[in-house]
């Protein structure tokens, strides 16, 4: 296997996204992928809009995978202390709370894009000047939305007897997924590192993203303490070591990056002005604006890109999140029966017809994200005639991929004033090359899919290589070209200004169709506390306000 100084160089990656648990080993300086493991995680919906999984089986899952991926490496002649550090990626917002005394989650994780605190928005809002969504931005970043993890904390304490009591005892801890590893994985009670890093920070909406501290007048809106947060760090540097009783005890863990961020990295987009767009099933679109905030003003979040250790600059990132892409392609699997192999059919039947016979489809299935941040828009399909076919629908819904892609494009030109000159394209959905073309055709620049299978753990495990104390690595933008090559798929665009304005034109119309569907309904704790206020009501009591009122409803004027 070579000499000694080679064997040790090699970096494990923790990739725990909404779907899948993960764990790769890679050999650095080349980054070549030697062996992984993954296991699928279990989706809990308990009600419509709700999504939660069990935080249990997210950390048995990732110390598996890791015990599996080690089997195999030493299989291929390494050994596990070969492993120099240890990465962590995970899915952003998703929300975690626990006793910080014996470990035990109090509830379920809710997941990112669970929209249970619709009602929760609606309370805040009505505690700010014009009910405005953008009131905290220059604060966080972020508008006030059901995606970020405030709100859902709030609604844990609000609603869940055992947190208010977690929280009231002073015994809470919470965090996103991350945080919930990282603490388990050094110690758990006995002596765990409760930490997160920045980028994770940076979705939480409580987090100043000027000072880069939890930020007191957030986390007075949302009745949390600071008590229960994690400590912010940085996004590559030692955090502390593993020691879980798991075959990677004693092993460093150097990095924490959210999913998109390291996928960011993954794709090499290390200079202000490159972007890239992650398709599965949301979309991501991350344009790096390098260390200067860019507070948007046309519907897209600033968030932290990247802190590569505790003295380094954070640089910065405007993001645009589509919370329906490839989940549009399951619905029509799944409830609809329009295909049966998503991959191969979504290409297929799409690409049997050339176009979708000015049908529009916009799968705000849980609301808009950015830029429209509208959690009152539902799906919709229009444009539909006699002739419409299962191709056209099909056609539809990819080309909503790119419509909602473009209109984050878009937002960004206008808040940067700078025309994006190129696409990098990550993500399972990057495999349909018909997808692609569609997007350098409908957004008109060209589209560069990445032939990196994974630049998700990739970006992290790049992040764990150059920590300082770790030093296999070194991923400032002067040294990127001579030491990793990442080669691309290029997609350029085939129609003309004028085509991919009239249909965007289109797009947008069906948009504003898709706005005000939902009813915001009163959730199960509210109607809980309605009957359990009834019920503390004395008989007579409430016998006499019934009467009073069946007198009133019937003494009104027709």
């Amino acid at each position: 296997m070579g000499s000694e100084t080679q064997r040790s160089r090699l970096v494990g990656v923790i990739d725990e996204g909404t779907s899948i648990a993960r764990f790769a080993v890679f050999r650095v300086p080349d980054f070549t992928e030697l062996c992984s493991h993954e296991l699928s995680i279990t989706q809990i919906v308990p009600h419509e809009g709700w999504a939660e999984q069990n935080p249990v089986e997210i950390l048995e899952a990732v110390r598996l995978c890791a015990f599996e991926a080690c089997q195999k490496l030493k299989q291929l002649g390494y050994q596990i202390s070969d492993i120099a550090s240890i990465g962590i990626t995970n899915q952003r917002e998703t929300t975690v709370v626990w006793d910080k005394n014996t470990g035990e989650p109090l509830y379920n994780a809710i997941v990112w894009d669970d929209i249970r605190t619709n009602s929760t928005v609606d309370k805040v809002l009505a505690r700010l000047p014009e009910q405005n969504h953008n009131h905290f931005r220059s604060i966080s970043g972020l508008p006030v939305s059901p995606y970020f993890s405030a709100l859902k904390l709030n609604w844990l304490k609000e609603n869940v007897l055992t947190v208010r009591r977690a929280c009231r005892e002073k015994r809470c801890y919470a965090g996103t997924i991350d945080t919930w590893l990282l603490w388990n994985l050094t110690g758990g009670k006995d002596g765990g590192v409760f930490a997160t890093d920045v980028t994770n920070a940076s979705r939480t909406f409580l987090m100043n993203i000027e000072t880069l501290h939890w930020d007191p007048l957030l986390i007075k809106t949302f009745s949390l303490h600071v008590d229960m947060l994690p400590e912010i760090r940085s996004s590559s540097e030692i955090y502390g070591k593993m020691k879980d009783g798991g075959v990677l005890d004693g092993i460093p863990i150097s990095a924490i990056l959210g999913n998109q961020q390291a996928s960011l990295i993954g794709q090499r987009c290390i200079r202000e002005g490159q972007a890239k767009n992650t398709y599965r099933k949301g979309c991501f679109l991350l344009y790096n604006t390098g260390t200067r905030c860019v507070h948007s003003t046309h519907g897209l979040v600033t968030t932290i890109a990247y802190k590569m250790g505790p003295n380094k600059p954070a640089v910065y990132a405007l993001e645009g999140s589509v919370a329906v892409a490839g989940f549009a392609m399951k619905w029509l699997r799944d409830n609809l029966n329009l295909l049966k192999d998503i991959p191969v059919d979504s290409e297929q039947i799409a690409g049997s017809v050339s176009s979708t016979g000015d049908v529009y489809f916009v799968p705000a299935f849980t609301g808009l994200y950015a830029p429209y941040w509208r959690k009152d828009a539902r799906g919709i399909i229009c444009g539909l005639t006699s002739f419409t076919t299962k191709h056209h629908i099909i056609r539809a819904a990819l080309e909503a991929v790119c419509f909602q892609t473009r209109d984050i494009i878009e937002a960004m030109k206008k808040d940067c004033g700078i025309n994006l000159t190129k696409l990098h394209a990550d993500g399972i959905m990057t495999n349909n090359t018909l997808l692609m073309q569609l997007q350098a055709d409908l957004s008109g620049i060209p589209v560069l899919k990445t032939e990196v299978v994974d630049p998700t753990a990739l970006g992290t495990a790049m992040a764990a290589a150059q920590a300082n104390g770790i030093d296999l690595y070194n991923m400032e933008p002067e040294n990127r070209d001579n030491q990793l090559q990442i080669t691309h798929e290029t997609f350029l665009p085939t129609t003309t200004e004028e085509e991919r304005n009239a249909r965007y034109t289109k797009w947008k119309m069906a948009v504003q169709r898709s706005l005000g569907w939902s009813v915001t309904k009163k959730s199960e704790a509210m109607t809980d506390e309605r009957y359990a206020l009834l019920a503390s009501i004395p008989a007579s009591l409430f016998l006499l306000t019934s009467f009073m009122m069946l007198v009133f409803s019937q003494s009104r004027p027709s």
